[in-house]
């Protein structure tokens, strides 16, 4: 059960000695998690493999309805089908956002084989304005097992990503930094 009142703010940090490592805080909670194989980076752009560094706010939370029940969240909560994807070509006017795809087609799909994307936080980095090239697809979401950097989200095992939810909101800040 999620408590009354999300979190105001939620702060994410690299770890010492291994910037594609860091570290979550919310509340009283210290998380590890794996950042972008660039560390953090406050020039963030497509591909460059950085988590962006500033302050942002959590979207909704896309989840597999297939593979897990709903989750605790204040968050507004969508299951992902079968068709939805991510745009990530800055050349395109969908760019850094959702869309429905057919079978075969270019985005990044997010029905995926592995449980990476069971649970996607959406934040607003480049959302207001959009702007081509600064980076697209920046999520929370689950961990490889060996905590293998991401392409510049941040991700944490499961049970921390269930922790998370039933404490944050639309109005929570998220800090990376």
């Amino acid at each position: 059960m999620a408590p009354d009142r999300p979190l105001g703010t939620i702060r994410i940090h690299a770890a010492a000695g291994n910037p594609c490592r860091g570290w979550l805080i919310a509340g009283p909670q210290v998380m590890p998690v794996a950042l972008g194989r660039g560390g953090i980076m406050a020039n963030k752009r497509e591909g460059d493999g950085g988590t962006p560094k500033g302050t942002f706010r959590p979207r909704r939370l896309w989840w597999r309805a297939d593979r897990h029940r709903r989750p605790s969240t204040h968050l507004p909560v969508r299951a992902i089908r079968p068709s939805d994807a991510w745009c990530e070509d800055p050349a395109s006017r969908h760019y850094n956002r959702p869309l429905k795809i057919a079978p075969g087609g270019d985005g990044d799909r997010l029905t995926r084989d592995d449980h990476l994307y069971d649970f996607i936080v959406e934040i607003d980095h480049n959302a207001r304005p959009r702007t081509a090239g600064r980076g697209s697809a920046v999520f929370l979401h689950l961990a490889r097992p060996d905590f293998s950097p991401t392409a510049g989200c941040i991700s944490m095992t499961k049970s921390a990503m269930l922790h998370l939810l039933r404490q944050i909101g639309p109005d929570t800040r998220i800090i990376i930094k």
